[in-house]
């Protein structure tokens, strides 16, 4: 798994008094950056090769300004050239927000997938989720 802790702004409380949900994606983005670090050590947009092509949320409970709120990261599956990602954030200790994303280990320069590297299969087999 992988883990990251973000304080909430300000300025992502909406009028209803809690994080809007339009916030949830970009940080279960954040929490993908180890990831994405993996498939670009320089996270340079010149040799990036992560593409997203599938999301997923489910809002289960409200978060707040004022506490910390932590992203943990999973790998559901691996395949020859995408992975699965599975997601959760916490605050107060319980899940407020849960999802999934797929990724597709893409070659821009040739505009199509390539398979993901043994290496990297390897490593993010390493963080794979645990029902």
């Amino acid at each position: 798994m992988f883990e990251k802790t973000i304080d909430p702004r300000i300025s992502e409380t909406d009028g209803a008094g809690h994080i809007n949900n339009t916030v949830i994606p970009v940080w279960f983005e954040s929490g993908r950056d180890q990831i994405f670090k993996l498939f670009t050590p320089s996270l340079s947009f010149k040799k990036w090769k992560c593409v997203i092509i599938k999301m997923n949320v489910d809002f289960v409970g409200q978060l707040f300004y004022g506490e910390p709120v932590q992203v943990k990261t999973w790998i559901n599956n691996v395949r020859n050239s995408s992975f699965e990602i599975y997601e959760e954030i916490h605050q107060r200790g319980e899940v407020c927000a849960k999802g999934s994303a797929t990724y597709v280990n893409f070659n821009f320069d040739k505009q199509k997938s390539e398979p993901i590297p043994e290496h990297i299969k390897s490593e993010l087999k390493h963080h794979l989720y645990e029902k």
